[in-house]
């Protein structure tokens, strides 16, 4: 499996040419961007000096005139990627920035064509030769209600209430349009003046909202371009304009926002991570040694066959499109008017890593979990075993089970020494990550989402998962679609509901049998100490038999090597229960699977909700906050978990 090459993406939003601030300086605005994408661009030459091939820098926008565009024609002159998520399809995106006199040129914008008015047709052309330039995502779901409230507008400029209507649809879409550029984006360069953060879909708002999901913000003043200073928190915008705020050495900034965009926090490991990654053996099934964990699940889960045999086959990255990601692919591929580039790279490039990490990873959760409850028991059959020769034979012959005693703890340290010298946990813990990260990740590139770099989880000891997760499904690019109710329908009921309520299952047995697990394996550990304590009682009932002449003394010298054994053996296979109870954490883990089948079952309620409604009230925003809240509920799952076993490194079962 090939590395993912790194990407550097960039979002811009600023003010329209009809801004009197940034028309009257936009000769020095346009040089400060021109010196900042300089600086950029070598910045990713460095890192890609150090790191390897690089892919070229992204630069989204919503190709408003004015700073939108002049941002990308210079961006377009360094051939870098261009991509521009559309607030409505492109006839009405032309038709409404074009701004059109009157009711008849609108018309012609909205079917596609050039009005008569010149002007009006030169914006229009300008924008058609975007579309062909960039990679083109369109909101067009609402394009047929909102096109009636513009030509009432058109029509009827005087009316208020047309008016105010038509403006909070359209500021709701622009927003709508933004927040996707931002979640693609690990840094937004915004020509601002700092006037207003009020009117949804504006720049200032725009800008809130990146700050807000973790996105640092370049802002460059229109009235002092050379000024430019870096925000990243929403609360700098309280305090951003006050004189000899910005003290840092923004160009060190800029150069550290670039590099950790490229690279993990720790340095190269997004390449040694990911190249280890590539050097792992893929084995077709998983190995009888280190099914220990899984018999203990088998045992004590309530499964018919507790003895079946509990050898998993892998899933292959070549087989998975056949097997069991084909129907999500014909699902991506029959959505009407989808982007048959995308399937195809779900295909390519993410299930096939999908099978492999969850392959690997499946091996690795084995060979630890399965190596360390071995240790548990080969810990307790070595104190019997020590012992054993009291009852059973001489003091002669006390070497034979000492020798079986040292046999067993060579065997410990030597299962000790493997896991830790192979990283088990942590290969396990890191591929695992890499594994649910592109579980749910076709659904988000089908529609156009993603987590935003700033809202992505810490690993705990490497970052280097989450990095590779996010620039493998960066380099997928927006889908080149227009995003209408039958598309959005398709998403919703062939691949979100089976995907929210198929893991909402799995959850659901999980956590019953993880319950059951825990359950049986205390009961049974209490057991063993009860028949501890009736054989200790027992000996000291037969010592006072013994004592008061009811039971000769020679019997109870016999007995006595017996319950001694006994008074160990039982509370030693309790205490080694016990402990495989403790380092499995059953309850914990199912009560991890209650709270995720319980979450998604909220997020599965609300789909059969949207599902019912008709097609002209189902929305991007709506399909989308569902597609996001089920990944929201896989990384907060991904947290617990690396929560319960991240402290459990594999040691000796002392």
């Amino acid at each position: 499996m090939l590395q993912p090459r790194p990407c550097l993406s960039l979002c811009v939003t600023g003010h329209r040419g009809t801004n009197q601030g940034f028309n009257a300086n936009k000769p020095a605005v346009e040089a400060t961007l021109a010196g900042l994408f300089e600086a950029i661009g070598l910045l990713v030459d460095t890192e890609a000096a150090t790191l390897g091939p690089v892919a070229p820098v992204r630069l989204l926008s919503l190709l408003a005139d004015g700073t939108d565009q002049m941002a990308m024609t210079i961006a377009q002159q360094r051939g870098w990627t261009l991509a521009a998520p559309l607030p409505f399809g492109r006839a009405l995106n032309s038709a409404i920035n074009a701004r059109p006199a009157t009711r008849a040129d609108a018309e012609v914008l909205l079917q596609g064509a050039l009005p008569q008015d010149p002007a009006c047709a030169a914006d229009a052309a300008t924008l058609a030769g975007w579309y062909e330039a960039v990679e083109l995502f369109e909101l067009a779901d609402r394009d047929s209600a909102i096109a009636g409230e513009y030509l009432a507008v058109v029509g009827a400029p005087a009316n208020e209430s047309r008016t105010h209507a038509f403006r909070a649809s359209t500021s709701a879409q622009v927003a709508l349009a933004g927040r996707v550029m931002i979640e693609q984006a690990d840094l937004m360069i915004a020509v601002w003046d700092g006037e207003s953060t009020d009117l949804v879909g504006g720049t200032g708002h725009t800008v809130a909202c990146a700050l807000d999901q973790g996105c640092a913000v370049l802002r460059i003043d229109p009235a002092a371009p050379e000024r430019w200073h870096i925000l990243h928190a929403p609360e700098a915008l309280a305090a951003s304009f006050r004189p000899g705020m910005f003290i840092e050495d923004r160009d060190a900034t800029l150069s550290r926002i670039v590099r950790s965009a490229l690279r993990p926090g720790e340095g190269g490991a997004l390449h040694q991570g990911a190249a280890g990654l590539a050097r792992e053996k893929w084995y077709a099934r998983s190995s009888l040694l280190w099914h220990g964990y899984r018999r203990i699940e088998a045992l004590f889960g309530g499964e018919k066959r507790p003895f079946r045999s509990l050898v998993n086959r892998y899933e292959t990255p070549d087989a998975i499109a056949t097997g069991s990601g084909a129907p999500l692919l014909a699902a991506a591929r029959a959505l009407p008017g989808g982007d048959p580039a995308i399937p195809d790279r779900i295909e390519r490039e993410v299930l096939g890593r999908f099978a492999w990490t969850d392959g690997i990873s499946a091996r690795l959760s084995d060979a630890y979990r399965g190596g360390m409850t071995v240790s548990f028991v080969l810990s307790a059959f070595a104190i019997v075993g020590g012992i054993a020769y009291e009852p059973f034979a001489d003091v002669n012959a006390k070497w034979m089970f000492a020798c079986a005693e040292l046999a067993l703890l060579l065997g410990i340290v030597a299962i000790t020494w493997l896991g830790s010298r192979r990283r088990w946990h942590k290969r396990w813990f890191e591929t695992r990550r890499v594994a649910e990260y592109l579980r749910h990740a076709p659904i988000m590139l089908l529609l156009g989402a993603a987590r935003p770099p700033g809202r992505w989880p810490k690993g705990t000891g490497t970052s280097w998962p989450e990095y590779y997760a996010l620039h493998l499904l960066r380099a997928q690019g927006l889908p080149r679609v227009a995003m209408t109710q039958s598309y959005l329908r398709g998403v919703l009921e062939t691949l979100l509901a089976p995907h929210v309520s198929g893991q909402r299952d799995y959850h659901v047995s999980k956590a019953r049998r993880l319950h059951t697990v825990h359950h049986r394996l205390d009961k049974l550990s209490e057991r063993l100490f009860l028949l501890a304590v009736l054989s200790v009682s027992t000996y000291l009932a037969f010592a006072l038999a013994s004592g008061l002449g009811y039971l000769p003394h020679e019997e109870l010298h016999g007995a006595a090597k017996i319950f001694s054994f006994l008074g160990v053996m039982f509370p030693t296979f309790g205490a080694a229960l016990a402990g495989i109870r403790y380092f499995g954490d059953f309850e914990r883990f199912a009560g991890i699977s209650e709270v995720t089948a319980g979450r998604l079952e909220a997020v599965d309620a609300r789909i059969r909700l949207l599902q019912s409604a008709p097609d002209h009230l189902l929305t991007y925003a709506q399909v989308t906050e569902l597609a996001h809240a089920a990944d929201d509920i896989v990384v907060s799952e991904i947290e617990s978990w690396q929560a319960v076993f991240g402290g459990k490194h594999f040691t000796v079962p002392v």
